[in-house]
Protein backbone atom coordinates (compact mmCIF):
# COMPACT_ATOMS: atom_id res chain seq x y z
CA UNK A 1 0.00 0.00 0.00
CA UNK A 2 1.64 3.27 -1.14
CA UNK A 3 1.71 6.45 1.50
CA UNK A 4 -0.63 8.29 -0.10
CA UNK A 5 -3.15 5.59 -0.55
CA UNK A 6 -2.84 4.85 3.06
CA UNK A 7 -3.68 8.04 3.88
CA UNK A 8 -6.57 8.38 1.71
CA UNK A 9 -7.77 5.38 3.15
CA UNK A 10 -7.49 6.60 6.67
CA UNK A 11 -8.80 10.17 5.93
CA UNK A 12 -11.86 8.44 5.09
CA UNK A 13 -11.89 6.25 7.77
CA UNK A 14 -11.66 8.76 10.52
CA UNK A 15 -14.51 10.93 8.52
CA UNK A 16 -17.00 7.46 8.92
CA UNK A 17 -15.94 7.22 12.55
CA UNK A 18 -16.32 10.75 13.49
CA UNK A 19 -20.22 10.32 11.67
CA UNK A 20 -20.74 7.76 13.97
CA UNK A 21 -23.76 7.16 15.59
CA UNK A 22 -24.31 3.05 16.28
CA UNK A 23 -24.60 4.01 20.08
CA UNK A 24 -27.53 5.97 19.46
CA UNK A 25 -29.36 4.30 16.55
CA UNK A 26 -28.26 0.69 17.32
CA UNK A 27 -26.72 0.19 20.37
CA UNK A 28 -25.92 -3.08 22.06
CA UNK A 29 -27.52 -2.49 25.57
CA UNK A 30 -28.24 1.13 26.65
CA UNK A 31 -28.87 3.83 24.26
CA UNK A 32 -26.16 6.64 24.99
CA UNK A 33 -27.50 9.48 26.75
CA UNK A 34 -25.89 12.26 24.86
CA UNK A 35 -25.42 13.24 21.00
CA UNK A 36 -22.32 11.49 19.96
CA UNK A 37 -19.07 13.04 19.43
CA UNK A 38 -16.44 10.82 18.64
CA UNK A 39 -12.84 12.42 19.34
CA UNK A 40 -9.61 10.98 18.06
CA UNK A 41 -6.61 11.73 16.22
CA UNK A 42 -4.73 9.78 14.05
CA UNK A 43 -2.49 10.09 10.54
CA UNK A 44 -0.33 7.22 8.34
CA UNK A 45 3.28 8.98 9.89
CA UNK A 46 2.14 8.71 13.73
CA UNK A 47 5.29 6.79 15.76
CA UNK A 48 3.29 6.77 19.25
CA UNK A 49 -0.14 5.90 20.13
CA UNK A 50 -1.75 6.71 23.05
CA UNK A 51 -4.46 4.24 23.70
CA UNK A 52 -6.68 5.73 26.27
CA UNK A 53 -10.02 4.66 27.43
CA UNK A 54 -13.03 7.22 25.91
CA UNK A 55 -13.25 10.52 26.62
CA UNK A 56 -14.22 12.28 29.75
CA UNK A 57 -17.26 14.71 30.06
CA UNK A 58 -14.65 18.14 29.10
CA UNK A 59 -13.17 16.47 26.15
CA UNK A 60 -16.90 15.54 24.73
CA UNK A 61 -17.28 19.22 25.40
CA UNK A 62 -14.10 20.40 23.46
CA UNK A 63 -13.77 17.61 20.83
CA UNK A 64 -9.92 17.50 21.81
CA UNK A 65 -8.48 14.41 23.30
CA UNK A 66 -7.08 14.66 26.68
CA UNK A 67 -8.00 18.33 27.06
CA UNK A 68 -8.37 18.20 30.86
CA UNK A 69 -6.12 17.66 33.96
CA UNK A 70 -5.59 14.11 33.26
CA UNK A 71 -4.49 15.40 30.06
CA UNK A 72 -1.75 17.29 31.83
CA UNK A 73 -0.61 15.12 34.01
CA UNK A 74 -0.37 12.12 31.04
CA UNK A 75 1.93 15.38 29.35
CA UNK A 76 3.76 15.47 32.38
CA UNK A 77 4.42 11.41 32.56
CA UNK A 78 5.00 11.60 28.68
CA UNK A 79 7.77 14.40 29.23
CA UNK A 80 6.26 16.29 26.08
CA UNK A 81 5.09 19.97 25.77
CA UNK A 82 1.18 20.61 24.68
CA UNK A 83 2.54 21.62 21.34
CA UNK A 84 4.40 18.25 20.71
CA UNK A 85 1.28 16.22 22.22
CA UNK A 86 -1.33 17.55 19.48
CA UNK A 87 1.12 17.11 16.52
CA UNK A 88 -1.13 14.78 15.04
CA UNK A 89 1.74 13.51 12.45
CA UNK A 90 3.64 12.58 15.17
CA UNK A 91 1.14 10.95 18.25
CA UNK A 92 -2.21 9.36 17.18
CA UNK A 93 -4.83 9.31 20.67
CA UNK A 94 -7.03 6.43 20.33
CA UNK A 95 -9.19 5.53 23.10
CA UNK A 96 -11.10 2.62 23.29
CA UNK A 97 -14.52 3.80 23.00
CA UNK A 98 -15.11 7.05 20.95
CA UNK A 99 -17.32 8.99 22.78
CA UNK A 100 -17.77 10.44 26.30
CA UNK A 101 -20.17 7.28 27.77
CA UNK A 102 -21.85 9.04 30.28
CA UNK A 103 -21.65 8.63 33.98
CA UNK A 104 -22.46 5.81 37.04
CA UNK A 105 -24.66 6.05 40.11
CA UNK A 106 -21.58 7.34 41.71
CA UNK A 107 -20.82 10.29 38.97
CA UNK A 108 -18.11 8.21 37.83
CA UNK A 109 -17.58 7.51 33.66
CA UNK A 110 -18.96 4.41 32.44
CA UNK A 111 -16.67 1.43 30.66
CA UNK A 112 -16.18 2.30 26.95
CA UNK A 113 -18.76 1.07 24.71
CA UNK A 114 -17.67 -2.20 22.95
CA UNK A 115 -19.69 -1.16 19.85
CA UNK A 116 -16.08 1.19 18.86
CA UNK A 117 -14.27 -1.28 19.19
CA UNK A 118 -16.21 -4.24 17.50
CA UNK A 119 -17.13 -1.63 14.38
CA UNK A 120 -13.90 0.13 14.14
CA UNK A 121 -10.60 -0.45 15.59
CA UNK A 122 -9.48 -3.63 13.95
CA UNK A 123 -9.71 -1.52 10.33
CA UNK A 124 -8.23 1.48 11.60
CA UNK A 125 -4.85 -0.18 13.36
CA UNK A 126 -4.50 -1.96 9.86
CA UNK A 127 -4.13 1.78 8.58
CA UNK A 128 -1.61 2.57 11.01
CA UNK A 129 1.52 1.02 10.03
CA UNK A 130 4.44 2.70 11.69
CA UNK A 131 3.12 2.75 15.08
CA UNK A 132 6.20 1.94 17.27
CA UNK A 133 5.16 2.29 20.63
CA UNK A 134 1.38 1.77 22.49
CA UNK A 135 0.78 3.78 25.77
CA UNK A 136 -1.72 1.65 26.66
CA UNK A 137 -3.89 3.46 29.74
CA UNK A 138 -5.95 1.07 31.38
CA UNK A 139 -7.49 -2.08 31.17
CA UNK A 140 -9.64 -1.99 27.91
CA UNK A 141 -6.94 -0.52 26.40
CA UNK A 142 -4.32 -3.05 27.55
CA UNK A 143 -6.73 -6.02 27.36
CA UNK A 144 -7.13 -4.74 23.31
CA UNK A 145 -3.78 -4.02 22.42
CA UNK A 146 -1.75 -6.82 24.02
CA UNK A 147 -4.22 -9.30 22.17
CA UNK A 148 -4.17 -7.24 18.91
CA UNK A 149 -0.25 -7.54 18.71
CA UNK A 150 -0.15 -11.16 19.58
CA UNK A 151 1.14 -10.80 23.49
CA UNK A 152 -2.23 -11.36 25.13
CA UNK A 153 -1.74 -11.31 28.90
CA UNK A 154 -2.81 -13.85 31.51
CA UNK A 155 -6.04 -13.12 33.22
CA UNK A 156 -6.79 -12.20 36.47
CA UNK A 157 -3.14 -9.31 36.42
CA UNK A 158 -3.68 -7.02 39.11
CA UNK A 159 -3.06 -2.98 37.52
CA UNK A 160 0.11 -3.23 39.23
CA UNK A 161 1.12 -6.40 37.76
CA UNK A 162 0.60 -5.37 34.13
CA UNK A 163 2.31 -1.75 34.65
CA UNK A 164 4.79 -3.28 36.19
CA UNK A 165 6.10 -5.81 33.65
CA UNK A 166 6.65 -2.74 30.84
CA UNK A 167 10.37 -3.29 31.05
CA UNK A 168 9.75 -7.10 30.03
CA UNK A 169 7.42 -6.05 26.46
CA UNK A 170 9.54 -6.01 24.31
CA UNK A 171 10.80 -8.13 21.08
CA UNK A 172 8.73 -7.79 17.37
CA UNK A 173 6.65 -5.25 16.90
CA UNK A 174 5.66 -2.08 18.26
CA UNK A 175 6.48 -1.65 22.35
CA UNK A 176 3.49 -1.37 24.64
CA UNK A 177 3.90 0.17 27.80
CA UNK A 178 0.66 -0.01 29.88
CA UNK A 179 -0.20 2.56 32.13
CA UNK A 180 -2.75 3.86 34.79
CA UNK A 181 -5.42 6.08 34.09
CA UNK A 182 -3.77 9.66 34.84
CA UNK A 183 -6.95 11.02 36.37
CA UNK A 184 -7.38 12.27 39.84
CA UNK A 185 -8.75 9.07 41.16
CA UNK A 186 -5.45 7.18 40.91
CA UNK A 187 -3.58 9.69 43.14
CA UNK A 188 -3.83 6.81 45.80
CA UNK A 189 -2.54 4.17 43.84
CA UNK A 190 0.41 6.53 42.14
CA UNK A 191 1.26 7.08 45.87
CA UNK A 192 0.92 3.25 47.36
CA UNK A 193 3.40 2.19 44.04
CA UNK A 194 6.30 4.58 44.13
CA UNK A 195 8.34 2.14 41.95
CA UNK A 196 5.96 3.42 39.22
CA UNK A 197 7.37 7.29 39.28
CA UNK A 198 11.18 5.72 39.92
CA UNK A 199 10.82 3.03 37.71
CA UNK A 200 8.08 3.58 34.90
CA UNK A 201 8.09 6.84 33.90
CA UNK A 202 11.86 7.25 32.64
CA UNK A 203 10.85 4.12 31.02
CA UNK A 204 7.91 6.52 29.19
CA UNK A 205 9.75 9.53 28.66
CA UNK A 206 12.68 7.39 27.07
CA UNK A 207 10.24 5.55 24.65
CA UNK A 208 8.55 8.54 23.69
CA UNK A 209 11.20 10.78 22.73
CA UNK A 210 13.04 7.94 20.38
CA UNK A 211 9.47 7.12 18.99
CA UNK A 212 8.86 11.10 18.09
CA UNK A 213 12.27 12.36 17.59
Amino acid sequence: MTDSLSTSELAALTARIRACRICVEAPRKATLPHEPRPVLRASATARLLVASQAPGVRVHATGLSFNDASGDRLRQWMGVSRETFYDEAKIAIIPMGFCFPGHDANKGDLPPRPECREAWHDALFQLLPRLECVLAIGRYAQAYHFERLGRPQPKGLRLDEIVRRAPDFRGAGPRIIALPHPSWRNAGWIKRNPWFEAEILPLVRAEVARAIG
